[in-house]
């Protein structure tokens, strides 16, 4: 490709000026040069636009932000003010929403293993319901509404419905062979329909499935829904859910479904398949994905006659695990020149010691691309901050809002001084009477703080 970058995978508010790209009225290069780089830039007026084509394709009430895509305190008040429920899938993730000042019962919480701790908070709060995983959960849900006195819970029933969907096995979800769900195969599914409907801790509402992620064929996701829709319709629940996953444009050429498509597709599935009630929706990559790009400087040109050419940024893994996890591909520009043709092809790597750390394995590039240059790759606003980790002890990077010419930061640029934070360095010191941790000879002895 030796074409300049697409508009198509630019945030709605892109602009081309003569001094470079601006996002949200501000230019990625003075956002860069205020801001640092790494560094995560997102379109407010575009996380905004998405979520209310979400709302108006299918109604109040019917749409949840998976927030696992990308959360903060800021993003959760956005999808709130923007009437989406928040989906939180561990306590953290409900913890920063109840943070944000969402009301519990605008909140609901995911996950194939909640412990004990998660599942407290969410009964304490209140939530909007739990989407029950496993029998355990049932078996921890009644021990604490048991032992603890603590109140029911709204439940809605994650089942397999044996139809998995998305670019990669990794994030197929729906398939008979998940960790995720109650199978429909064998009568797993609806012995435990049976179980949470006889239960004093548990108020049944409803079911839910979830077939895959990054699916760019509407078909594949009406497929999961009849197949869930056919269950709720014989089990007579109140409330159906259908996930998310519905995909995004990462390189040219690639199409994309639009909510009120994905909408129709899987309206005419369950009600064909004998569910006439409303549909429940989950995205987060489509809403977040496009809204946001990665900044980065180059350090390191390394050009290897007959091979390739290397371009290194200040960034990599530790900010886009994506392309190492699942082979996910990306493209590349430099701000300062959008329009440029990119004829120069090369490995865009990270800085970590792996062989691995891969933002874009043939990135098309300016021939004139050198040290010291701006980069950025679109398209990173759906599980790049959200995976971003320390791996070297990289900082994470510093994520922005922009809009009408402003930019507020909304997570701050880690410190070297945060990444000691936790560290304990003095001695240990024995807070708890010793006491035995697994059995027989070789068993430890907890001698230590937690």
């Amino acid at each position: 490709m030796t074409s300049a970058i697409e508009t198509d995978l630019l945030p709605f508010t892109s602009e081309i000026r003569p001094e470079g790209l601006a996002v949200g009225g501000v230019l990625l290069t003075e956002l860069a040069r205020c801001s640092g780089t790494p560094l995560f830039v997102y379109d407010e007026d575009h996380l905004r636009r998405r979520c209310r084509e979400a709302v108006a394709a299918f109604g109040q009430g019917n749409v949840a932000y998976a927030s696992k895509a990308f959360l903060c305190t800021a993003m959760a008040r956005l999808a709130h003010e923007e009437g989406l429920l928040l989906d939180v899938a561990s306590g953290g993730e409900l913890r920063v929403a109840l943070h944000a000042n969402v009301p519990a019962g605008r909140i609901v919480l995911h996950g194939n293993n909640k412990d004990e701790a998660e599942l407290r908070t969410a009964m304490s709060a209140g939530v909007r319901h739990v989407v029950v995983d496993s029998f355990d959960e049932m078996d921890r849900i009644e021990r604490l509404y048991a032992e603890e006195q603590l109140p029911p819970v709204r439940v809605q029933l994650r089942v397999a419905p044996g139809v998995a969907a998305g670019a990669h096995e990794a994030i197929r979800t729906g398939g008979n062979d998940s960790k995720f769900g109650f199978g429909l195969v064998g009568g797993t599914a609806a012995a435990a329909v049976r179980r949470a409907a006889g239960s004093l801790a548990m108020v049944l509402e409803g079911v839910h499935a979830h077939v895959g992620s990054q699916v760019l064929d509407p078909a594949e996701l009406a497929a999961g829904a009849a197949a869930v829709a056919r269950f709720a319709a014989e089990t007579r629940v109140h409330r159906l859910t259908v996930g998310g996953g519905l995909g995004v444009a990462y390189e040219a050429g690639q199409t994309v479904p639009s909510f009120a498509t994905w909408a129709a597709r899987v309206r005419t599935a369950v009600r064909d398949a004998g569910w006439g009630g409303d549909v429940t929706v989950e995205p987060g990559r489509s809403i977040a994905a496009r809204a946001g790009l990665t900044l980065y400087r180059v350090g390191t040109i390394k050009r290897i006659e007959g091979v390739r050419t290397y371009v290194s940024v200040d960034g990599g893994m530790s900010d886009n695990l994506r392309p190492a996890l699942y082979g996910s591909r990306y493209e590349a520009f430099l701000p300062h020149d959008p329009r440029a043709p990119r004829p120069l092809r090369a490995r865009l790597v990270g800085k970590h010691c792996e062989s691995g750390d891969v933002i874009v394995d043939e990135a098309a590039l300016p021939a004139e691309t050198a040290v010291g240059d701006l980069l950025a790759t679109p398209v990173t606003g759906a599980y790049g901050y959200a995976m971003a980790s320390n791996y070297n002890k990289l900082p994470r990077p510093a994520v922005v809002f922009v809009s009408d010419g402003r930019a507020r930061t909304v997570v701050r640029r880690e410190t070297e001084e945060d990444l000691l934070r936790l560290d304990v360095d003095e001695p240990a010191r024995l807070v708890v009477p010793p006491t035995t941790v697994g059995s027989g000879a070789g068993a430890a002895r907890c001698v230590g703080t937690a």
